[in-house]
């Protein structure tokens, strides 16, 4: 029987074959149509020597189960798998449509900066996934992703990662580990572990695989290069690996750490899972952004984000400096009150204004009262004015005085003040309050004659205290 290349619409399962898309060295990759559904999709054949040797084909078909239970986007799917007529391993995926990365790296030369980190994080996060399942690829190069369109992620491409066909299942301990001295990958993007023939090869291999894959993105060329496999291989487990920035002036500092750390001889040196390189991705995508590279360091130029600025930081309002002052004295209001200290000004002022008449007031009476009764008196010999006596008839025929409002009601009268003898020989007068309170006391008036005592002054008046000018 002819190959599947030489017979257009060869049936393998439910499919009819196409056309050829590409060959690897693994197998070939055939274009085919579902003939019920009319669906296109890619089918991967292993080589007929390969299909002769078990354990490469039960590895082949583990790939294919583990790789269905990968739900990840950046993983291409897997739809069936089994043996054609001629005993050929084959496995039917999904038809991708965009372009493979080494062919965009012929034609561009290589990537911008952001455009690597934005693609490595995708890949990386899928490898992740597929490190969860305990599937170890250990065959990753530019030929191995394809580009291909999706307007849901940032940028309208997603990078998937094809051809698991020689990943180790370590999971499956019957057929998982390779045999000590057998090497398997391509030479330019093996680690180190694998160019030894290693057979404890883990997730961290591929951490330097894609490094390596990072790296010739970023300049064009892979870390290390020669003329032979085994030139490569020594570099690979002797050589440092060359910065980044040394091939293209003006890369960021921050790309060479990454590649550094992944590009460790060591496996403990490097990243120890993608999900922690997907972070350092991360953070190397939020610095480029705002990133300026020199004048034609680079060819192509650094993305921008559109309308951004830098972040805002608040200034914090200054705090207001303590009000102090004689009106700030501590109060018991509840703080529901909103005020302290005192009334306001006016009704203060004239709070002071009735004290300090009544106090004058107090003072006059008591030096009339002791002046008259130590032998003073008027010129017409007349014997001294009796003290006003506190009684009820004098209080009653004075008219009440007008009620002041409570909130400007004047404040008692020191007691103290008023009541201190000027001359210890005369007995203390009684003022009588309602005087004291009067709006006009201490205003001169004229006196009221009396009836009774020929029109003379009253001494008993309750003005009589009060000097009137006579």
């Amino acid at each position: 029987m002819l190959p599947w290349s030489a017979v257009e619409g060869a049936t393998v399962g439910s499919y009819r074959v196409l056309y050829k898309l590409g060959e690897g060295g693994m197998g070939a990759v055939y274009v085919a149509e579902h003939t019920l559904l009319g669906r296109k999709a890619a089918i991967k054949a292993l080589l007929p020597e390969l299909s002769a040797h078990k354990e490469i084909v039960q590895r082949f078909f583990n790939e294919a189960k583990a790789v269905t239970q990968i739900t990840d986007p950046g993983i291409v799917q897997v739809f069936d798998f089994g043996y054609d007529a001629e005993g050929r391993a084959y496995i039917v995926m999904e038809l991708l449509e965009g372009e493979a990365m080494d062919k965009r790296l012929h034609r561009i030369g290589q990537f911008a900066p952001t455009d690597t980190i934005r693609l490595m994080k995708q890949v990386c996060s899928s490898l992740g996934a597929a490190h969860a399942k305990g599937i170890i690829h250990r065959d990753l190069k530019p030929e191995n992703l394809f580009i291909t369109g999706d307007p849901a992620v940032t940028g309208g491409e997603r990078c998937k990662i094809l051809d698991f066909g020689i990943a180790k299942l370590s999971r499956d301990e019957g057929v998982a580990k390779t045999r000590t001295g057998m090497m398997m990958g391509t030479p330019v993007y093996m680690s180190p572990e694998q160019c030894r023939g290693a057979g404890n090869v883990d997730h961290r291999s591929d951490v330097y695989s894609i490094a390596c894959v990072m790296m010739t993105m970023l300049t064009g060329h892979p870390p290390f290069e020669g003329t032979g496999s085994g030139e490569l291989i020594v570099a690979h487990m002797r050589e440092t690996p060359p910065l980044a920035a040394s091939r293209v002036p003006g890369m960021p500092p921050i790309v060479d750490q990454i590649l550094q750390r992944a590009l460790a001889k060591d496996p403990a040196q490097r990243f120890q899972s993608m999900t922690e390189m997907v972070q350092a991705l991360g953070q190397a995508e939020a610095l480029l952004y705002g990133f300026t590279p020199p004048p034609g360091s680079i060819s192509s130029p650094y993305a921008a984000v559109p309308g951004s600025s830098p972040p805002y930081i608040p200034t914090p309002l200054p705090t207001p400096a303590p009000i102090t002052g004689p009106h700030m004295a501590p109060t018991t209001l509840s703080s529901a009150v909103g005020q302290t200290g005192g009334g306001s000004p006016s009704r203060r002022g004239l709070f002071l204004g009735i004290a300090a008449v009544a106090l004058v007031a107090g003072i006059t009476v008591t030096v009339l009262v002791a002046t008259r009764s130590g032998g003073g008196g008027s010129g017409s010999g007349e014997p001294a004015a009796t003290p006003p006596q506190a009684s009820d008839a004098g209080v009653a025929n004075v008219p009440p005085p007008p009620k002041p409002d409570a909130a400007v009601a004047a404040p008692p009268v020191d007691a103290a003040v008023v009541a201190t003898p000027v001359d210890a020989a005369a007995p203390p007068p009684v003022v009588d309050a309602a005087v004291a309170q009067r709006p006009d006391a201490g205003v001169k008036r004229p006196p009221r004659p009396n009836p009774g005592s020929g029109g003379k002054p009253h001494g008993t008046t309750p003005d009589a205290g009060v000097d009137r000018g006579d």
